[in-house]
């Protein structure tokens, strides 16, 4: 079984430069740096888990290890499941894990292209923003993994019915962020004006991080918010309620917030390390959804190992239920998430030929007689 105990970082010159690079490194690609697109939180720090060790009977595959990279969240619980019950050890046998847990999509990015991290869990804009920003040479989307978990809440004192939104101060995690295109979108649709740089205009959208957004809302600084989870549900414990699950607003109430992501250089090398993550991803989503009750419980006992601070049932709960873990990457939604940028004016039109590479996803599914998926037209020719 993994370890997953969060250690200080390694203080070489090599990984000081890696933080320095991983905090300067630029949202947005061209003339729109300053946007931060791309990013989930503003905090990029990175942990570097010890390795854990491979089965000394089993047969290697063909790396010694694989790195592994993750967030310490709910929207996560694929990696977070799946490596407190083993599935992704028990297929890599020999190949040892070395886990690495993030803050923010820039920095699992910037790792990824400095060969820190060779597999990820990560959001669609960081995803999005990497193969950008790199003219697709530096990753490929391999898998879903999440669906769901985001919510408008608000203070019901102030806010009754989407109409009241107009004139209040709605939060967001990041410039630019999933959430932030999100809110940018949904104030758009509604016929509203926000200059979506400054976030004035009909709603006052203010960037806050997440870890700050409760104490903000009990301040009386912001009137509600639209974040992932679990902050949604802190705020609700705040006395917040929620309007609006972002789920309703997609197509089966269904768009992803966390993406599988390889490196093309290890993809190429390792074909049989990625398939047998994949393979981990596949069993321990399945064995996710037979078993959820205990599945939120090992995830609540991998963010207490890794934040020292487990979640309490109040937020755990409403939080698990609204988060699906799935195979499938929504291809579609991912899609529809960058338009939505380009049309708030945080992104130029990206090409996104080529960003998903389903193959050994499509294999795993098609041997365990389950259904493929789809890359929505942006798949590897």
């Amino acid at each position: 079984m993994s370890a997953l105990l969060r250690i200080p970082a390694p203080r070489s010159s090599r990984r000081r430069r890696l933080v320095a690079a991983a905090a300067a490194l630029p949202i947005l690609f061209g003339a729109l740096s300053a946007c931060g697109y791309g990013s989930d939180k503003s905090d990029d720090s990175a942990s570097t888990a010890p390795a854990a060790a491979g089965s000394t009977s089993a047969k290697k595959l063909s790396a010694d290890e694989v790195k592994i990279g993750y967030f310490p969240n709910l929207t996560h619980a694929t990696a977070l499941v799946g490596l407190k019950e083993g599935f992704f050890q028990q297929e890599l046998g020999g190949t040892k894990i070395k886990q690495a847990t993030f803050n923010a999509g820039p920095a699992e990015i910037e790792a990824l292209n400095a060969g820190s991290v060779d597999i990820g869990w990560i959001g669609p804009s960081p995803s999005i923003n990497g193969y950008t920003q790199s003219n697709g040479s530096n990753l490929k989307i391999i898998s879903g993994s999440a669906s769901g978990g985001v919510k408008l809440v608000v203070n019901p004192k102030k806010i009754k019915t989407v109409a009241d939104l107009k004139g209040k101060k709605i939060a967001t995690p990041q410039l630019g962020n999933t959430q932030d295109v999100a809110l940018l979108n949904f104030i758009k649709s509604k016929g509203w004006k926000v200059d979506a740089q400054s976030g004035k205009g009909d709603v006052s959208v203010v960037r806050t991080d997440n870890s700050l957004t409760p104490q903000a809302y009990a301040n009386g600084s912001i009137d509600g918010a639209w974040v992932p989870e679990p902050t949604a549900s802190k705020l609700v414990d705040e006395g917040a309620k929620v309007l609006l699950d972002e789920s309703t607003l997609w197509p089966n109430k269904q768009f992803v917030i966390t993406n599988v992501i390889v490196s093309q250089k290890f993809l190429k090398a390792h074909p049989d390390v990625v398939e047998a993550v994949l393979r981990g991803s596949v069993k321990t989503n399945a064995w996710i959804n037979a078993n959820p009750d205990k599945a939120k419980a090992d995830a609540n006992d991998q963010l207490k190992a890794l934040t020292q601070k487990a979640l309490p049932a109040s937020q755990l709960d409403p939080a698990w239920k609204s988060i699906t873990v799935l195979d499938d990457p929504l291809a579609s939604t991912a899609k529809a998430e960058a338009q939505h940028a380009v049309d708030a004016g945080l992104l130029k039109a990206p090409k996104l030929d080529g960003i998903y590479d389903l193959t050994l996803l499509n294999k795993v599914l098609k041997e365990q007689g389950k259904p493929t998926v789809s890359a929505a037209g942006l798949g590897t020719q």
